[in-house]
């Protein structure tokens, strides 16, 4: 059976653990806590992005040195 993934745009229910200070205190203020919530994924999830290709880059550059001097090993077999 295949592998059900959520839709990139929709909207998933998600159990968090938040202190509660912090949880009055955001509500008071009227601070959407699930806008809020994604956008702090956005920005981690593009730190890390960036962290995880600096650290590559030199592995990446080989790569596709390697690839534009020998070609992909699907070269032959491809029919397009």
């Amino acid at each position: 059976m295949p592998r059900r993934t959520p839709q990139s745009n929709r909207k998933q229910p998600v159990t968090l653990r938040v202190r509660g200070d912090l949880l009055v205190a955001a509500r008071r203020a009227g601070i959407d806590l699930s806008a809020t919530l994604e956008r702090a994924l956005i920005e981690q999830l593009a730190e890390t992005r960036r962290r995880w290709l600096e650290e590559n880059r030199e592995a990446i550059a080989a790569y596709n040195e390697r690839v534009e001097r020998y070609g992909v090993f699907t070269d032959g077999l491809r029919r397009w």
